[in-house]
């Protein structure tokens, strides 16, 4: 989240300004982009972190309520609101367009609406059960991608060729442009149940050291099988890949561990406290810098910033405006912090 609200500065934009590149600033907002469709970049596996941490939280969050006194139906009903409503959310955001309500279904929000609701189904299953669901939902979109038989859209990891593309435009009624397709939310629901067997297994009386090289040895083996398969089908994050979706998994799971180690066992949550601060009201500072807040703070700060770091030159000046409007989007997030107030659905 805190990554997100940084690209909601849209200092990461200015990174990869042409004037910049060949060096390490360029060469690092490069990682802080989207690969154009085939491969890898570090920021293809913020959805996937997303989605999987999601998914370690809800064990946690359904043990809880029990603990509150709500019954397995409570919390049904609850998930099946809150499904809804990241639905909604994730349709309203792109909704409007020049003269007509459409309907763009690819963001995080939307996919969320149906990985939960998926993962919640299955959560009170054996972990080999949730396991095989994963890789059963995996191997389906794989054979939809490879076997599709509509003219012109039967060409598996080709742009806008594709099945994931024939569903965006039974949807939408035409292509977006970006390549990203609704279907997603089908083959990533598997990072959702990957957290949450992870989140059951944190909470387990195993020992620290089962725990940490379960995970270690699932996350290495991931990182491992999906690099692997990128020579059979290729990682592709923009439709969700099987090979994309493994790999992610496998980052997913090996930066849940490093967080388990840095956090849990050697106990150093001052560390860290500053990137959580925004992780504790993720949905409302993304739907606030989303809906237009970090244009308006990026707004009010520039005439500040340019006067005082206008000897930086135009890109300088851009950069430091972005930089102050990742901190006060921050700082929102801290103040609410400070006055307790955390928004969820």
């Amino acid at each position: 989240m805190f990554l997100l609200i940084g690209e909601f500065s849209h200092l990461f934009y200015e990174m990869r300004d042409p004037s910049l590149e060949g060096g390490f600033i360029y060469a690092l907002g490069c990682q802080l982009d989207h690969v154009s469709w085939h491969g890898l970049a570090f920021w293809d596996l913020i959805q996937p972190f997303f989605t999987f941490i999601v998914g370690v939280a809800m064990p946690l969050s359904y043990a809880k309520r029990r603990e509150k006194g709500g019954t397995h139906r409570d919390i049904m009903i609850h998930t099946l609101k809150r499904a809804f409503l990241l639905l909604l959310f994730g349709w309203g955001l792109y909704c409007i367009e020049p003269g007509k309500i459409v309907f763009h279904l690819n963001n995080v929000l939307s996919q969320l609406s149906v990985s939960v609701l998926i993962a919640f189904l299955i959560m009170q299953k054996p972990a080999w059960i949730q396991v095989v669901v994963s890789f059963t939902l995996i191997a389906l979109s794989e054979l939809l991608y490879r076997n599709f038989w509509v003219e012109g859209f039967n060409q598996a990891f080709v742009p806008d060729h594709n099945f994931g593309t024939w569903t965006e435009m039974q949807i939408l009624g035409y292509l977006s442009g970006d390549h990203w397709v609704p279907f997603n939310a089908i083959p990533t629901t598997a990072h959702t149940i990957w957290g949450v067997v992870a989140g059951k297994l944190l909470m387990s009386d195993k020992t620290v050291n089962v725990k940490i090289k379960t995970l270690l040895i699932a996350g290495v083996i991931g990182v491992v099988v999906g690099y692997g398969l990128d020579f059979v089908t290729p990682i592709i994050k923009r439709i969700a890949t099987s090979s994309f979706v493994i790999v992610s998994g496998g980052w997913s799971l090996l930066a849940l561990v490093a967080s388990y180690y840095i956090i849990d066992i050697k106990k150093q949550t001052k560390i860290v406290l500053f990137f959580a601060i925004v992780g504790m009201n993720p949905l409302f500072i993304y739907l606030f810098a989303h809906v237009g807040g970090a244009n308006l703070l990026n707004q009010v700060l520039h005439p500040f910033t340019t006067t005082l770091f206008g000897f930086l030159g135009e890109l300088g000046a851009s950069m430091a405006t972005s930089l102050a409007t990742w901190f006060f989007l921050w700082y929102i997030c801290y103040f609410m912090y400070k006055k307790k107030v955390f928004i969820n659905i």
